[in-house]
This record gives structure tokens, C-alpha cells and sequence, in this order.
């Protein structure tokens, strides 16, 4: 059963800068920003009440999220929703005609398992489903 949102994925630029002004903007404890280097990605976690801001850099010009930001700026990658049944809310969803990409739910960037909505639920903003 889904359970709310998890956290808010944002792709940045300069993780560095936006930790930086977001966390002294706000008064707020600034994260460790973690190399995740198997995924080419730096990631940071700011704790905002009771959602997570998930910021996400690529470490290559060339990675996944490059050219989005490149052409866009920063720019709100997905949103999270917590599961306690992964499976059976994948289950679910596709008995309802939706298409999930990521099934089998795969190990994802802070060792949750983690599978993503394939079809446009939410517009153009990908939804991806995690355990706790």
C-alpha cells in the first residue's frame, strides 16, 4: 500500500552550490553529499519536515541527467511515493493498464528497492515507488 511521498528528486547542475544555498538560505543542516560512484552520480539528502529533497549531479557530462540539465537547469526529476508492498503495488498498478519500468524493483541509489512508473501518471514527471 502506498503511503505518501517519499522524497522529491531534483537533478542540479552544482549539488555543491545548492546544498549550499538552499541549507544557509533556510537555516537548515547541511547533508553530506555522497559519490555514488557505481552510478556516476553525486547525491544529497535535505530532511524538509516529513519529505526528503533527493539532489542528484551527474559526474559526467555525458550521464543520464546532463543534457536534461544542460537544456533545462535544475529541474524536479521524480517524485517518490512509499510503499510498504512493492510488489503487490506493481502488481497492481499494472493490473490497471499501468506500465512500470525498473520490474523487478531494483536496488536504487541509497540501497532502497526501487521501481519506476513507465507510463505518464504524473504528467511528464516520473514516479517511482520505494520500500521505506
Amino acid at each position: 500500500m502506498i503511503h505518501g511521498i517519499g522524497h522529491i528528486g531534483i537533478a542540479v547542475r552544482d549539488i555543491e552550490k545548492v546544498v549550499d544555498q538552499f541549507c544557509t538560505g533556510l537555516g537548515m543542516e547541511k547533508p553530506e553529499i555522497k559519490l555514488v560512484a557505481e552510478r556516476g552520480m553525486k547525491v544529497a539528502v535535505i530532511r524538509c519536515g516529513e519529505v526528503e529533497l533527493e539532489l542528484l549531479e551527474d559526474l559526467a557530462p555525458d550521464g543520464p541527467l546532463s543534457g536534461h540539465v544542460e537544456e533545462k537547469g535544475d529541474f524536479i526529476h521524480h517524485l517518490c511515493l512509499i510503499t510498504d508492498d512493492i510488489e503487490k503495488d506493481i502488481s497492481g498498478l499494472e493490473a490497471k493498464g499501468v506500465k512500470m519500468s525498473g520490474a523487478p524493483p531494483q536496488k536504487g541509489l541509497r540501497g532502497k528497492r526501487i521501481s519506476f512508473v513507465a507510463s505518464g501518471i504524473l504528467g511528464d514527471i516520473p514516479v517511482e515507488l520505494s520500500e521505506p
